[in-house]
């Protein structure tokens, strides 16, 4: 997700060789300004947060280490506003009522979703989300679908307006005892009088805790100056960055909380509703320099995972009888985790092999497709006992699922191989063996067998 940025601070880190080279910090300072400018930084950013590292490098001693320290602290204190909160944070008294705002296309109703999902799934709430945005065709069926699909009430009345539907709803979130109640607003094309004075009125009744204004990342510096006028004319608390994936550049993400003075709460990081980041400076700092983010990573992993399954699981692969539905189980719950790219760039020193990842969809991979298609195919015998599959269990199998018999037997041999290099991994000895396998994805171009 932070490619390009975690690349140029790479690079010029790399230009410092040697102690007290002056040069040397120089051409690092320089290789630093054309890539951050070249990556949508703004310009004033770009040069007080070089100005503050060249001075600091240079009165601690000019070294590697001493570059790199400098720029981790100046980039940790660009990301952070002052006494303002970080991630999600609720009221002490509920419901906390957050106000989503923005501009028609920049993805607010789909957000306000993805937020949703992550209080109900990662934070354990109990979750509303009122349909308040009554201007754009279809935005209610929008957000009514998207609530089915994450399980959370929707309020919604398209003959009334939105100042009385966020009344009705936030009676109801108080009788009923919810803890978060998230307001979807309507936006417009651009700022317009009509828009303010409907979310002045919205807000009038609302009351609420957070206002989010979520923000376009591919709008680059556009997104920052309407963000500006929102904080003006309404008020925001907070910033959500949406398309972050499909931004190839990335630093409008590294200045935006300092020139709105709001800081950046939420990154959108692909498209399904797992993908939604929590955005807090000292893990995103430690990401952008290639260190990953441990805590964030075990954090979306102990919301997506039973801890009592998977104990069961352990016990099932340490005795190597992993099965067609243990596969199943496992696919279903990596999808919690959402976007694959992102939650590499989590692991330390494992970036890289973010970017060889590509894309990868757990949902809509052919591979995963083909391998779903074939387990679909089998008797609940032959899921729970992979063993008992001959030849003409193979050859009904592969006509149920429409595939080839050597595709069926390439699919095999790969589970087969799987399951046994998950016992041997998961006995003495497994954890030093599973760092040698990374360093050597790592040094020779990673997976050869990534479905793509």
């Amino acid at each position: 997700m932070f490619d390009t940025l975690t690349d140029s601070f790479k690079n010029a880190i790399a230009k410092i060789r040697f102690h007290d080279d002056d040069k040397a910090l120089k051409n690092a300072t320089a290789e630093l300004k054309k890539s951050l400018l070249k990556a949508d930084v703004h310009h004033k950013v770009v040069k007080e947060l070089l100005r503050v590292v060249e001075a600091d490098t240079k009165k601690n001693g000019i070294g590697k280490e001493q570059f790199m320290m400098s720029l981790q602290r100046e980039l940790n204190a660009l990301l952070t506003i002052h006494n303002a909160p970080k991630g999600f944070v609720f009221a002490s008294k509920p419901p906390t009522v957050v106000l989503m705002i923005g501009l028609q296309g920049s993805g607010k109703t789909t957000t306000t979703g993805k937020l949703a999902y992550f209080l109900k799934e990662q934070k354990k709430k109990k979750v509303m989300v009122i349909a308040a945005d009554l201007q754009r065709l279809a935005a209610v069926e929008q957000l009514r679908q998207i609530t089915a699909q994450i399980d959370v009430v929707l309020v919604s009345d398209e003959s009334a307006t939105p100042a009385q539907i966020v009344k009705q709803g936030l009676l109801r979130a108080q009788k009923e005892l919810y803890d978060v109640v998230l307001i979807d607003t309507a936006g417009r094309l651009a700022i317009d009088k009509a828009l303010m004075d409907e979310l002045a009125e919205v807000k009038k009744v609302a009351q609420p805790d957070e206002l989010f204004y979520v923000a376009d990342s591919m709008t680059g510096q556009d997104a920052i100056k309407t963000a500006q006028t929102f904080k003006e004319k309404i008020g925001i608390t907070g910033v959500v960055l949406t398309k972050y994936d499909g931004d190839s550049k990335g630093g409008i993400a590294l200045g935006l909380s300092q020139q709105v003075g709001v800081p950046l709460r939420f990154i959108g990081a692909g498209e399904k509703m797992p993908d939604l980041e929590q955005f807090i400076p000292d893990r995103i700092v430690s990401r952008l320099m290639g260190a990953g983010d441990v805590q964030s990573l075990a954090e979306r992993a102990s919301a997506a995972i039973d801890p009592k399954e998977a104990k069961r699981m352990t016990q099932k692969i340490k005795k190597g009888q992993f099965n067609f539905n243990d596969f199943l189980m496992q696919m279903e719950q990596m999808k919690k985790l959402g976007n694959m790219k992102s939650l590499m760039s989590m692991i330390p020193g494992m970036s890289g092999m973010a970017k060889q990842l590509g894309d990868l969809d757990l949902e809509n991979s052919q591979e995963i497709k083909m391998i779903k298609a074939m387990v679909n195919s089998m008797t609940p015998k032959e899921r729970e006992n992979p063993e008992l599959l001959n030849n003409s269990r193979k050859r009904r199998i592969a006509t149920g699922a429409g595939l080839g018999q050597v595709q069926v037997n390439r699919v095999l041999k790969q589970f087969d191989g799987a399951a046994k290099m998950a016992k041997k991994l998961s006995g003495k000895g497994g954890m030093k063996q599973m760092q040698d396998m990374m360093k050597q994805m790592q040094g020779g171009g990673g997976f050869s067998g990534i479905p793509r």
